[in-house]
């Protein structure tokens, strides 16, 4: 038996996963983390959090298991809010989920887990984990997808480590959805009809130019339409049938550039930090056949470029790049040498289904090379690749 500490979000799934944790025989200690206290820019509730620790108490009482509250809130905003503020304000799209599994649920609440005693730390995140010993005795983990196709969120872990993964459970990993909720039914939770969370991990839903105006300012500018006959579109680089050079990757990983002269002015916005490449709502334009896409945004020039339908051009690219110091390997030894190359099946965001790629790891950092374009890759977003279940390594898209 082990003293198990799970973080009880007051969601179905965290609660679940504290049942089947007691059924297994562990001791286990709930730990409820209160993340953030501003409402700016929230579409729903004015205390988000306080529900959620009431829906944990319940479940907590329910199961006769201890409840502790913790308040990382200056932690949170220091290592997850800051950076996606500093990244919008760069023109990126950064991916709060990721960092607060790294930087947070797996690293300040595990240390606070530790206090308590705990062997292990558990979360209701639909993952699992499997753990292989080397002849030396080693013991390695591997990041496995969830069984249930339909909510597996590996891709929100995909930046822990072999440390982080040694001290974590994953007891909902297993299951189907619709099991966990019959579960959470049969054994009376109180989270058992509740809605899965939504938006920013802690903070909730939100709209997103409001909640970021508490640090980047508004900033009227300019949309300029792109057209598909955009000359330059026709130079795109093909991808060569053989081992491609680092430059002809480099070339079939660059975005698309635009100045103002390229396009048509066709309205205005609020500030180029506000929007994402790939974004098709929020701009405001209307009477159009087909939706319009942001291809690009310049903060420097506070400019959005856009274009007409998901066939744009513009939204299209056959690889990206990765720096070297933002490579992560789940573990270090499945890295693949510079110089060398791998195929793996790789997400550029979550519930993206997997697309088939070959890795080239190089001086210059990691280019993936996919093996039919891909729509809306967005500098700042986390792209993951898996070795079929196996989740094996990811890095902050580079531009």
């Amino acid at each position: 038996m082990a003293r198990v500490v799970i973080g009880l979000s007051g969601g179905v799934d965290s609660s679940v996963a504290a049942w089947l944790l007691q059924q297994e025989g562990h001791e286990v200690i709930g730990l409820f983390m209160i993340n953030w206290h501003d409402t700016t820019g929230t579409l729903e509730g004015d205390c988000p959090w306080y529900d959620d620790r009431v829906f944990a108490e319940l479940v907590a009482k329910r199961l006769d298991i201890p409840l502790h509250v913790v308040d990382l809130s200056a932690q949170y905003r220091t290592r997850v809010v800051d950076y996606m503020f500093a990244e919008y304000e760069r023109g990126r799209t950064p991916n709060p989920d990721v960092l607060c599994n790294r930087e947070i649920k797996f690293d300040v609440f595990l240390h606070e887990a530790l206090k308590l005693g705990a062997d292990y730390v558990a979360t209701g995140h639909y993952c699992r984990k499997a753990e292989e010993t080397d002849t030396d005795g080693t013991v390695r983990c591997k990041l496995l997808a969830g069984t249930d196709p339909n909510k597996d969120q590996s891709y929100f872990l995909c930046q822990l480590s072999q440390e982080q993964l040694r001290y974590a459970l994953f007891p909902v990993g297993g299951l189907l959805k619709p099991e966990v909720r019959r579960i959470a039914e049969e054994q009376h939770l109180a989270t058992a009809k509740r809605k899965d969370s939504q938006g920013i991990c802690f903070v909730g839903k939100v709209d997103l130019p409001v909640f970021l105006q508490q640090k980047l300012a508004a900033k009227p500018g300019n949309v300029h339409e792109i057209l598909p006959s955009w000359p330059k579109f026709a130079l795109q680089p093909a991808v060569p049938e053989s081992a491609p050079t680092t430059e002809e990757l480099t070339a079939l990983a660059a975005p698309w550039r635009y100045t103002v002269r390229d396009g048509k002015k066709i309205g205005t916005h609020n500030g180029a930090h506000y929007y994402t490449v790939g974004q098709r709502k929020g701009l405001g334009i209307g009477g159009r056949k087909e939706s319009l896409f942001i291809l690009a945004t310049d903060v420097d020039a506070n400019a959005i470029y856009v274009g007409e339908g998901d066939a744009h051009p513009g939204l299209w690219r056959p690889a990206l790049r990765i720096e070297p110091q933002e490579v992560h390997w789940i573990d270090p030894a499945r890295a693949i040498p510079t110089g060398g190359q791998a195929r793996f099946q790789v997400r550029i965001r979550y519930r993206q289904p997997l697309q088939e790629a070959t890795l080239y790891a190089r001086p210059e950092g990691v280019f993936l090379l996919f093996d039919t374009p891909q729509r809306g890759i967005a500098p700042g977003q986390f792209a993951a690749w898996y070795d079929g279940d196996e989740l094996v390594g990811s890095g902050v898209i580079a531009e």
